[in-house]
């Protein structure tokens, strides 16, 4: 388990104005990590992976006993900062089937003729479930802000600010309203260097077991990086808030960013101290019967149904 004193510098601070310059992309380059060396690091992160998982299936298990809450994980990043490694590591223990994965796409005719909030709505997991958006409503403040042209019909070719002022607002809204109704979101943001990018799109390329990853858009996109960051820091500023924070997360070390993750969501999903079902005094009774009746049956070693046929 990773003291919350460690975690707590990834948290973005309600209220607060984030400049991705302040948080690492590399974890194993601070101060905090200097002393301990980066073998031990990597030892340690694998380890902490582990015993999350374990944790995880216990708390997933709990989850879906209580029936009271649902969980929605939150992933977003600029292209090749690795989420879907991160979700399969991190998920690899839970039961698939109290877990839900969405990826999603250009919008449809008929989700661009609803509010940018609908199709995820229906995507939302119900109590006893974890759900996962890879990629999320906050597409919908972070790729169409640096591209407006993408924003769909019905929708203004130059928004202003007020525009997307609304629009975290509409999202803060959502979200106080899935907290209410007993939704744990956790919002992980991973945080990748343009380098370290540059590195993994060679790695696609030189690699032709990776050639399907690539796509022509990846290098079009990586033209805006800078205009992406802005968008990440106005959206992370705007829509980090007590009941739904943002994590930063350092992710040009993967195992330092599937470790972080991992701990972060079975903690918060314990923290929710569930509890399994008490059930009435006429069930546990029944179920006394029950035990009384099988236990029984073992003690005079029931006649194997095959002697029973014979002896018929």
């Amino acid at each position: 388990m990773i003291p919350q004193k460690l975690t707590r510098q990834f948290v973005v601070e309600p209220g607060s104005k984030v400049d991705l310059k302040k948080f690492p992309t590399d974890w194993t380059k601070t101060k905090d990590a200097e002393a301990l060396g980066k073998n031990l690091i990597k030892e340690r992160a694998n380890q902490i992976l582990e015993e999350s998982r374990k944790r995880l299936d216990a708390a997933q298990d709990l989850l879906y006993a209580s029936d009271t809450h649902s969980v929605l994980l939150v992933f977003q990043a600029m292209d090749a900062a690795g989420k879907d490694g991160t979700i399969r590591h991190v998920m690899s223990g839970v039961n698939p089937q109290g877990c839900q994965v969405y990826s999603f796409k250009k919008p449809s005719a008929e989700e661009w003729d609803h509010n940018f909030l609908w199709r995820y709505m229906k995507a939302l997991p119900e109590r006893g479930r974890i759900g996962i958006f890879n990629r999320s409503y906050y597409e919908d403040v972070l790729v169409v802000k640096v591209h407006p042209e993408w924003l769909g019909p019905g929708q203004p070719a130059n928004p202003d600010d007020k525009f997307w002022e609304q629009r975290y607002e509409d999202i803060n809204n959502f979200e106080k309203h899935l907290a209410r109704n007993g939704t744990l979101v956790l919002k992980f943001f991973l945080h990748l260097s343009k380098d370290e990018q540059r590195k993994r799109f060679l790695d696609r390329l030189n690699d032709p077991n990776k050639h399907w990853k690539f796509s022509d858009a990846d290098l079009a996109e990586r033209e805006h990086w800078k205009d992406y960051q802005r968008a990440f820091e106005d959206a992370l500023s705007a829509t980090s808030t007590k009941r739904a924070p943002w994590h930063v997360i350092p992710a040009d070390r993967k195992f330092i960013a599937r470790a972080l993750v991992a701990d972060i969501i079975v903690s918060a999903i314990e923290d929710l101290k569930l509890e399994y079902p008490k059930v009435s005094p006429e069930k546990l009774a029944a179920i006394e019967a029950a035990r009384a009746k099988l236990e029984k049956k073992s003690n005079n070693k029931e006649q194997p149904a095959d002697q029973e046929e014979t002896t018929a």
